[in-house]
């Protein structure tokens, strides 16, 4: 009888040791692997130097454009939002130190509406506003977060800070319908982001190999028509090196470290 009451205690141990034992190897998969690329896109004096020059760029360009403007319908630059005018460095970093993941704490950091201007930003979009060039913001922030953002764009300086510049995220993530609104009634001149997808909808669900040849071709309208902004944090780029698969954390890592090229 005392073996038999001895079992069932046996299997409770078995059963907590081994949920421990899972425990920690989960534990040891976090969120360091974004250490460096957050460090890089908060601290470093290249991402600012990136910066003021894609925003420089962006200002010679209009100009070209205004020179001899060929347009009818009223000029427009897209920007996206996200690590392309508002530094969210700090909702990764805060990440990292919670080894939590996306969507966890993005709609406290989104309604605190205390993300930084990146460096160049509002400055250029104010000088392309006093040109009589609008700005619309195309963001895949969810529409909810609407007014937040309206509200941290807006104490940050930007102008057109407003419903009618604002085309958030609702029913899809490519924003290609959004672009081809804007289209409807303004000529668009420059687009800007940190996302080959804000853009254009050539480079969506394409493969690595793919992009880099979408690039090539299109390689002459990079500083021109399309200005792109520096962010490691995260990305459309990772999805190609994944294949498009929804993966665990520890998937993801083992998946990134095979596509590494060493000698």
């Amino acid at each position: 009888m005392k073996t038999l009451r001895i079992i069932p205690f046996l299997i409770l141990i078995l059963f907590v040791s081994s949920c421990n034992y899972h425990k920690h190897e989960a534990a040891t998969v976090d969120n360091e692997s974004l250490l460096y690329a957050t460090l890089y896109q908060q601290k470093s004096a290249e991402v600012a130097a990136l910066c003021h020059q894609a925003f420089n760029i962006a200002e010679l360009r209009l100009n070209q454009v205004l020179e001899n403007n060929p347009y009818e319908k009223p000029l427009a630059i897209v920007v996206d939002v996200d690590e392309t005018v508002l530094d969210n460095s700090p909702f990764e970093a805060k990440s990292i130190l919670e080894n939590s993941d996306y969507p966890t704490y993005w709609k406290e950091w989104c309604e605190l509406a205390s993300a930084k201007a990146l460096p160049g930003a509002a400055e250029f979009l104010n000088y392309a506003a006093s040109k009589g060039v609008e700005t619309f913001y195309v963001t895949n922030r969810n529409v909810k977060f609407q007014e937040a953002t309206m509200k941290n764009l807006a104490a940050k300086g930007f102008p057109f800070a407003d419903d009618a510049h604002m085309f958030l995220h609702e029913d899809e993530s490519s924003k290609e319908p959004r672009r081809l609104e804007i289209l409807k009634t303004h000529e668009i001149v420059i687009l800007m982001g940190d996302n080959l997808n804000d853009l254009t909808d050539v480079f969506e669900g394409k493969s690595r190999e793919e992009r880099h040849q979408l690039i090539s071709s299109m390689r002459t309208e990079f500083g021109k028509k399309f200005i792109v902004l520096p962010n490691a944090m995260y990305g459309a780029w990772i999805a190609p090196l994944l294949n498009y698969e929804s993966l665990s954390k520890e998937e993801r890592i083992k998946r990134l470290k095979e596509s590494l090229e060493a000698f």
